[in-house]
């Protein structure tokens, strides 16, 4: 679907309803070119907004209810601003959650009516939960003349999955949704949330996203359990060198001396993670060089990192880097996301695309019995209002 037409049609369904909606608003999905799990250790990501977002058609009500509609899922449900509370597993949390924060800053709603629908896939690891959390902030901001800033939004986003979603995300999703800018990555330091916009200069090549079509079960509950085992690294490091606060500040030579001997997987939890910055940090020079070939590589090496270090890879995901690695028109690939399913991300050549996916795709189900779904994304703008 292109822009319009998803815009049109959250509009449309919202005027079936209510009449006109007051304000359609947009907020896209992201990928991220390197940098994984890093955000909640406080280094440096490199996230990119897309061209596939999520988007609200809302308007204010006269009394204190709050209907929303899920194009998406068929779904309705009502409540009211002082009943709102988590829904476990439904996708109303992503709303709620939002209105909820607001509240607690001190900014009042009113009741409002809400459409969503979306061109991001859910479970691919492009951060739909985000750009639902964004567009509504970013929304719901301007029906009621908060005046929140960017900056503050993206934390209200943050904290309505953390608190009615129950994930403990980090901060990336939320800002290359709110902040993104077409033909630029993000550098963003998550600890200072400096950020520089670096050019990503794509001549000739095309991000190709490949959706495993696997969500495993264990996705949420890992996520928690490897924070848990970065701050117990740094429990460890901290005994010794007091001033460290992160994994930010680590050097794998202290992670040697003071990790390795007492938590071996512990110490390659956190090797994984000092690695991966220092991997970003040389890979923004890369891009400022126009060297995608140099950044491809250490995309690889991030995936080699992210399946055998931090073991938050999968067998389907796997086999998609393993089966592009040799191919020429590839300069780069590995797995996006959370991890135990979702997407690679592959730096390919334009023109090499359709045969790529045609070779793939029966192979893939031949060795998994899944349907391989290509997604081919570019870099896109933040949060805005549609109309």
């Amino acid at each position: 679907m292109n822009v319009n037409s998803t815009a049109e049609k959250v509009a449309k369904a919202y005027q079936e309803q209510w009449g006109a909606p007051t304000l359609v608003a947009r907020s896209p999905g992201r990928v991220n070119i390197i940098g994984e799990h890093t955000d909640y250790n406080e280094g440096f990501v490199l996230p990119a907004a897309i061209d596939k977002a999520v988007y609200v058609a809302l308007g204010r009500r006269g009394d204190d209810r709050i209907e929303l509609q899920a194009l998406e899922f068929g779904d309705h449900f009502s409540t009211t601003l002082d009943t709102i509370a988590p829904r476990p597993g439904q996708w109303t949390n992503y709303i709620l959650g939002v209105v909820a924060q607001f509240h607690k800053r001190g900014h009042r709603l009113g009741g409002f009516n809400l459409v969503v629908d979306g061109e991001v896939p859910f479970g691919a690891g492009l951060s739909s939960s985000a750009a639902v959390e964004c567009a509504t902030a970013f929304a719901l901001n301007e029906l009621f003349g908060a005046n929140v800033p960017r900056e503050e939004l993206i934390y209200i986003a943050q904290k309505a999955e953390h608190e009615y979603a129950g994930v403990l995300c980090g901060i990336m999703d939320q800002f290359a949704s709110m902040f993104g800018k077409a033909g630029n990555a993000v550098r963003l330091d998550c600890r200072s949330m400096d950020y520089e916009y670096v050019p990503l200069h794509m001549e000739g090549y095309k991000l190709l996203l490949l959706n495993t079509n696997v969500k495993h079960s264990l996705a949420s509950s890992e996520y928690n359990t490897r924070r848990m085992q970065c701050e117990a690294g740094i429990a460890l490091v901290q005994k010794k060198y007091p001033g460290v606060k992160s994994l930010r500040d680590v050097t794998v030579e202290q992670l040697n001396e003071c990790v390795r001997e007492n938590d071996e997987l512990v110490f390659r939890r956190c090797k994984y993670v000092v690695e991966e910055n220092e991997r970003l940090l040389a890979g923004c020079e890369d891009l400022k060089r126009g060297d995608l070939t140099e950044l491809g590589m250490k995309m690889y090496r991030t995936h080699r990192g992210l399946s055998e270090e931090y073991e938050v890879s999968c067998p389907e995901l796997d086999f998609l880097v393993n089966a592009v690695r040799e191919k020429d028109a590839v300069l780069g690939a590995r797995m996006m996301g959370g991890g135990f399913g979702g997407c690679t991300i592959n730096i390919v050549r334009e023109d090499a695309i359709d045969s790529l996916v045609s070779e793939l795709a029966p192979r893939y189900k031949e060795a998994t019995g899944l349907e391989l779904t290509p997604i081919v994304v570019t870099v896109g703008d933040g949060s805005s209002i549609v109309s």
